[in-house]
Formats: C-alpha cells, sequence, structure tokens
C-alpha cells in the first residue's frame, strides 16, 4: 500500500469522524420536528448514493483488495503530495463550514423550522463550502488513490449531484429567504470566493 493510499484512509476516517455527530444530531432533530420543507426527489437519492460510492466505497476497494489492480497507475511523488495538500484543505474547510452552520446543516434538500440564513464565517465568503469541501475532496482522490477507477469514482459520481441538486438548493433558498437570500447571491460566490464584492 503507497504511503498516499494511506493518507487517503486516515482522511476518510477523520472526514467520517468529523460527520457522524452532525448525521446523528439531525436525524435526531428530524424525528423529534420532522423538516418543514423538503425538496428530496428519488432521483436526487439515487444521485447521492452513487457519489457516495464514488467518493467513499470505489476507492476503498481500489485500496483494499485486489480487485481493481488492472485500473493501477503511477504518477510521480509531488502529485500525491499536492493531492495531500488538497485534502487537508477539503478536511479545514468542512470543520469550518460545519463550525459556521451549526444546526442549520442537512445531508439532504430541505429546511426545519427553525432553519436560519448563515451568512457569517466562511459563509460571507462562499455560499456552499461545503460543496467546494467537496471539490477538493474529489480533486485529492484523484491524486492519491492512483487507480483509474477508484481515483476518478469521485469526480464522475458527484459531478451529477451537484449539476443537479444546487439549483434546487439555490432555489428552496430563494423561496424562503427571498431577497435577503437574492442579495447574498449577488454578494457572495458559490464554491469559488467572488473577488472585489463586498
Amino acid at each position: 500500500m503507497s504511503p498516499f493510499s494511506i493518507l487517503f484512509l486516515a482522511a476518510w476516517l477523520i472526514e467520517e469522524a468529523i460527520r457522524f455527530p452532525h448525521r446523528r444530531r439531525y436525524r435526531q432533530e428530524l424525528r423529534q420536528h420532522g423538516a418543514a420543507h423538503s425538496r428530496m426527489t428519488p432521483l436526487g437519492v439515487t444521485l447521492d448514493m452513487l457519489a457516495f460510492l464514488g467518493m467513499e466505497i470505489v476507492p476503498l476497494f481500489a485500496i483494499l483488495s485486489p480487485w481493481l489492480d488492472f485500473a493501477n497507475y503511477k504518477m510521480p511523488a509531488g502529485i500525491g503530495w499536492l493531492g495531500a495538500l488538497l485534502m487537508a484543505g477539503s478536511i479545514i474547510l468542512l470543520i469550518v463550514a460545519h463550525r459556521h452552520l451549526g444546526r442549520n446543516w442537512s445531508p439532504s434538500v430541505d429546511l426545519r423550522q427553525e432553519h436560519k440564513l448563515v451568512t457569517q464565517g466562511i459563509y460571507a465568503h462562499l455560499r456552499h463550502p461545503i460543496y467546494a469541501s467537496v471539490w477538493l475532496w474529489c480533486l485529492a482522490q484523484a491524486l492519491l488513490v492512483h487507480n483509474w477507477l477508484g481515483g476518478l469514482a469521485g469526480i464522475i459520481l458527484f459531478l451529477p449531484v451537484y449539476l443537479t441538486r444546487l439549483p434546487v438548493e439555490e432555489r428552496m433558498m430563494l423561496d424562503a429567504f427571498g431577497e435577503q437570500y437574492r442579495d447574498y447571491m449577488r454578494r457572495v460566490g458559490g464554491i469559488f470566493p467572488r473577488l472585489g464584492k463586498k
């Protein structure tokens, strides 16, 4: 097992540890109060499961089993270390985004009764820092998991989620917060900071 595969496995464990308490809290609150507005569709659930497969299951198979060895490739060590930096950035961004979003986080496309529009902290610079974190993860995965299937599965299978889910989320936020969110969209970029805007 290469050192970059070990780095990916360590990052996978860290990411799961970060997400676990938020997922548990979300499930508890959903049982108690339910979702006020949910826009999750069967297609959305299917795409989420495929993205999970591409970002977690397929790379783990590529690293831990010989089944996908036929798709292995070699990369210069410098590329792997770039992947490690991107992965570190992904994890840091995920931690910061969860800290600032707090109880407003949802793994699904829904709003709850007490949902607030968060525009402080990292959300003053990015509307979707968790998506930005996921994209960093997918890029890092391609550089750390030196296997055509395990390395690229994250990018390939997350892209449909991003392209279909983001417009639904933006519409939901506009419906819920109206002009306040429209102004936020004008001021703050999605997954890239909007330079020169106040």
